[in-house]
């Protein structure tokens, strides 16, 4: 059975395609117990909607599906 962190960053990497098709993306900068942490790339860099992508996108699909206590921190 796969790691939680594995399990995160294998999530990410289907979650990449929905920002990808926007002309951005995201990298996986580390995993910390349970707070991952990300830089978003390309148009999701700089977007004004970057923090809701974060926490209403990317953070609520890995609580879901993953782990209730998943946070996610954006890194600059």
């Amino acid at each position: 059975m796969a790691t939680l962190n594995e399990q995160i960053a294998a999530k990410l990497e289907t979650l990449r395609g929905m920002l990808q098709a926007d002309g951005g993306d995201l990298e996986l900068v580390d995993i910390e117990n349970k707070t991952v942490h990300l830089r978003l790339r390309g148009a999701c860099g700089c977007c004004p909607h970057a923090m809701m992508t974060l926490k209403s996108g990317i953070e609520r699909v890995l609580r879901e599906e993953l782990d209730p206590e998943i946070t996610v921190e954006r890194v600059m």
